[in-house]
């Protein structure tokens, strides 16, 4: 009766000492918050755990010492009490868990990258999966008396077997750790694998979401995520563009070499280019091939498409004003 009398109050109280064992991680996060999110668990957790040691001092009355299905009745109740106390004490678990998560996601959003945000999600779900099991093995053994070494050589065993024939979806998960470790890339990366270009929206225990730059979702195994040759093109520090022009052999030295000079001097003209470079490249049949390299800063790509545009134009109108002429298919097939 105490127990039920008092348990806000305890459970309030014990609830503060638990937030103050994790306070350091818990900076700047409300107390109120924390001991709302777990006191009830913790009311249930007091009021089981005191209520078996009171009543476990009890004689139980003869006349309820019945037998139900070859189990007596004293002993239904207090497996049905320890199963209760486990479960609760899980479930006090889970909702730490989920105030741990809360204050890293708090602290991630605060970041740039989005990887920590992934991080902890993930990590969140994996621990929580532990402690589920970690129950089941408690309710088993201290509620139904099983013995958990025999339980845990079956599963052993089990697992061995579960293991060879799920290989492929553990190859994924040991490659979703690495991901997360090694950081290849993040979720908002622009990436390309295996022909697939597009933007990471999310990586899983067993596979990476990317929406492609055709707008569709693709979902890739993590362990081709990590096995292929992955480009992550949002690290890349510029972005190149490349015109072989095959000039007429008709064309003069002279045009050509003021041409190349033009070409040159309005790519140094230009604000979001870093480097050029202009040169004649080769002598081919009755062809002369002119290269031009460019590249620009990491602009957004609608950017670079306009520059790109503008360029060309610009030098469809220097081969008009020096008299070039791309090279024709007859001239190309000529021997």
């Amino acid at each position: 009766m105490l127990a039920v009398i008092f348990k806000r109050y305890l459970s309030r109280y014990i609830a503060g000492l638990i937030f103050k064992l994790i306070s350091r991680m818990a900076k700047g996060v409300d107390k109120k918050s924390f001991v709302d999110l777990v006191v009830q668990p913790v009311d249930i957790f007091l009021v089981i755990l005191v209520s078996l040691g009171a009543i476990g001092k009890l004689t139980f009355p003869k006349i309820l010492d019945v037998t139900i299905y070859h189990a007596r009745l004293a002993t239904i109740l207090e497996t049905i009490s320890v199963l209760v106390l486990i479960i609760t004490f899980i479930w006090l678990l889970l909702r730490i868990i989920d105030f741990i998560a809360i204050i890293l996601e708090s602290k991630a959003s605060h970041k740039d990258s989005l990887s920590d945000n992934q991080l902890v999600v993930f990590f969140k779900d994996f621990f929580k999966v532990v402690i589920v099991i970690f129950g089941v093995v408690l309710v088993l053994k201290f509620g139904f008396g099983y013995q958990v070494t025999t339980l845990i050589t079956g599963l052993s065993i089990a697992g061995a077997a579960i293991a060879l024939s799920t290989r492929e979806s553990l190859e994924n998960l040991i490659a979703s750790f690495i991901i997360f470790f090694d950081h290849p890339f993040s979720t908002g990366d622009n990436v390309k694998v295996q022909n697939i270009t597009g933007i990471i929206e999310k990586i899983g225990l067993r596979s990476t979401r990317i929406r492609t730059d055709q707008k569709t979702y693709v979902t890739v195994p993590n362990k081709q995520m990590v096995d292929s040759i992955l480009d992550n093109l949002s690290l890349r520090t510029h972005r190149r563009a490349f015109v072989a022009l095959e000039l007429s052999s008709a064309s003069s030295t002279a045009n050509l070499k003021e041409f190349t000079a033009s070409v040159s001097e309005l790519l140094k003209r230009q604000e979001y280019i870093d480097t050029y470079s202009v040169f004649f490249a080769d002598i081919q049949k009755n062809t002369f091939v002119v290269n031009i390299e460019y590249f620009c800063y990491t602009i957004p790509v609608s950017q670079f498409n306009e520059l790109r545009q503008d360029v060309n134009l610009k030098i469809i109108m220097l081969m008009d004003k020096f008299d070039l002429k791309l090279a024709s298919k007859e001239e190309n097939n000529l021997v």
